[in-house]
C-alpha cells in the first residue's frame, strides 16, 4: 500500500490576493511536488465536497444557511476582521472537508497505509456556528466525527502543531473522553485560549492536554515536550486512529509567529507521530493542513511529511537554514520545567 495525498486546486477559488490565508499556499506545495516527483510517489486523489449531512455533525444549520447564502449572493464578506467569505468559499471549504473524510476512509478501508490532506481553506479554529481565524469548516474535527460514526472508531487522538491553539477542535470535543487532543501553540497568543488548565468538561476532563509555550521557543524544546508529554499521554490513552492538524506557522520564517522551528524539527516531529501510529494503532495516520504563510518553509514541510509518510530515510530537505544571530536567541528546553511539572500535576504524567 501508499500514501493517500487529496489535493484539488478547485479550493484556489476561494482567494484574498493580499490575506495570509491566499491561494498561493496550495499552488506552491503542487508547484514542489510536481517539481521533486513526490506527486508521482502519491496516490494522489481528488476528494468529493462533503454533504450537507457531514458537515451538520459538527456544525450547526444556521452558519451552514450563511455560507450559502455568500455563495448565493455572490457577495464578499468579512468575519470577525480576519476571515474572508466569497461566492466560491462555501464549496472549497466542502471540498476541504471531503479531502479530510476521504483520506479517514482510505486509511481505515485498508485502501491507504496513511494519508496526506494538502489542502485549504484550514480549518482548526472553526467553530459550530461560525468560522474564524482564516477557517470556515472545522476538517480535523469533522474527520474525527466521521471516524466516530461512520467506521466505528473508539478512540482517536489529535495532535495540533500549528503555531495557534486550535480552539475549535477543542471546543468541539471537549466533553468527549474518546477523542484526546493535544496542542502544542504560541502563548500568549491568537486566538488567546489553550492555557495549561484547560484540560476538559465532565466526562472529557483529561481529554484535552494544551501545552502552551512562550515565543522564542525551538527544536530542542518541541523534541522534549513529545517525549515527555505526548508519547505518554498517546501510549495511555491507545488511539485507534491519529489525525494531525499540521501547521507550518511555527518555522523561524514565517512572518505571522514567533516561533523558532526548522524544517528538521517539523521532519522529526512527524517521524514521532509516525512513528507512535505504527506503535499504538496499526499505522493508521492522517495529517491535515492547517497554517504556515511563508510559502517555501510551508511547501518544503508539507514535502518532507509526504517522505515520512511513505517511508523514505530521517532527512529533512532544508533550504532554509536559520540565521546564526536567530539561533543564539532560541529559548532553552530547560525553560519548559514549570510547563512540565504543571502538565504531569493535571493529566497525572
Amino acid at each position: 500500500m501508499t500514501t493517500a495525498c487529496f489535493t484539488d486546486p478547485r479550493t484556489n477559488a476561494h482567494n484574498l490576493p493580499d490575506h495570509p490565508e491566499h491561494a498561493g499556499r496550495l499552488q506552491a506545495i503542487e508547484a514542489l511536488f510536481q517539481q521533486t516527483g513526490m506527486a508521482d510517489r502519491l496516490r494522489c486523489l481528488t476528494p468529493d465536497p462533503a454533504t450537507e449531512d457531514q458537515i451538520l455533525t459538527v456544525h450547526r444549520p444556521e452558519y451552514l444557511t450563511l455560507l450559502a447564502a455568500v455563495e448565493r449572493d455572490r457577495r464578499f464578506t468579512m468575519y470577525g476582521g480576519d476571515t474572508y467569505l466569497t461566492p466560491a468559499s462555501y464549496q472549497a471549504a466542502r471540498l476541504s472537508v471531503g479531502a479530510a473524510l476521504g483520506a479517514v476512509d482510505a486509511v481505515l478501508r485498508g485502501e491507504a497505509a496513511n494519508a496526506l490532506v494538502a489542502m485549504r481553506p484550514p480549518g482548526h479554529h472553526a467553530l459550530p456556528d461560525r468560522p474564524m481565524g482564516f477557517c470556515l469548516l472545522a476538517n480535523a474535527a469533522l474527520a474525527a466525527r466521521h471516524a466516530q460514526l461512520v467506521h466505528g472508531v473508539g478512540r482517536i487522538l489529535i495532535v495540533d502543531y500549528d503555531l495557534h491553539h486550535g480552539n475549535g477542535t477543542q471546543d468541539i470535543f471537549y466533553d468527549d473522553p474518546d477523542v484526546l487532543f493535544i496542542s502544542s501553540h504560541q502563548s500568549p497568543y491568537y486566538p488567546g485560549t489553550g492555557y495549561v488548565d484547560e484540560i476538559g468538561y465532565g466526562a472529557g476532563a483529561g481529554a484535552t492536554i494544551n501545552m502552551p509555550l512562550p515565543a522564542g521557543h525551538g527544536d530542542a524544546s518541541y523534541a522534549r515536550l513529545y517525549e515527555a508529554v505526548v508519547w505518554p499521554a498517546a501510549t495511555r490513552f491507545r488511539p485507534e486512529l491519529i489525525l494531525v492538524s499540521a501547521g507550518f506557522d511555527c518555522h523561524w520564517g514565517d512572518p505571522l509567529g514567533g516561533m523558532r522551528l526548522t524544517l528538521a524539527c517539523y521532519d522529526h516531529l512527524a517521524r514521532e507521530l509516525i512513528r507512535m501510529a505504527g506503535a499504538l494503532c496499526a499505522g493508521r495516520i492522517v495529517f491535515i493542513l492547517e497554517g504556515g504563510y511563508n510559502l517555501q518553509a510551508l511547501s518544503y514541510g508539507l514535502l518532507n511529511v509526504a517522505g515520512a509518510l511513505l517511508g523514505d530515510p530521517p532527512g529533512a530537505i532544508d533550504p532554509l537554514p536559520m540565521p546564526a544571530s536567530l539561533a543564539r536567541q532560541v529559548r532553552s528546553p530547560a525553560g519548559l520545567d514549570p510547563l512540565l511539572a504543571d502538565l504531569r500535576r493535571l493529566h497525572h504524567l
